[in-house]
């Protein structure tokens, strides 16, 4: 996918958030080692709470994770070596991220 090695940067309004060195490329995810940067501090909680309810199977957990995602959204951005990206869905846990990207916003029903 010509991605591997590239490094991508999460920011926020506060400053750099951290960098992800992608080490693997699986259409639609890329994925990477993850740096975090000093703005990750303010939106660790966030991104811990949005992978504790992906993990869960009990009703109306979707709904807060889409809220979580959205905040996510908000608070901070993502950029390509070539620039910052229009959507995207991302994780982190501890030294890893995997996210899918698009320079369109994705359709309501595509998360």
């Amino acid at each position: 996918m010509g991605c591997e090695g590239e490094v991508w940067r999460v920011h926020s309004a506060g400053g750099p958030v951290g960098e992800i060195l992608i080490d693997d490329a699986d259409f639609p995810w890329l994925s990477g080692r993850f740096t975090a940067g000093p703005g990750f501090a303010a939106v660790r909680g966030l991104f811990a709470r949005e992978l504790a309810l992906a993990e869960r199977d009990d009703e109306g957990h979707w709904e807060e994770w889409e809220r979580v995602c959205a905040e996510i959204g908000r608070r901070v951005s993502l950029s390509s070596p070539d620039g910052p990206v229009a959507e995207f869905l991302l994780h982190i846990q501890g030294d890893r991220a995997w996210f899918r990207w698009s320079d369109e916003p994705f359709d309501d029903d595509a998360n």
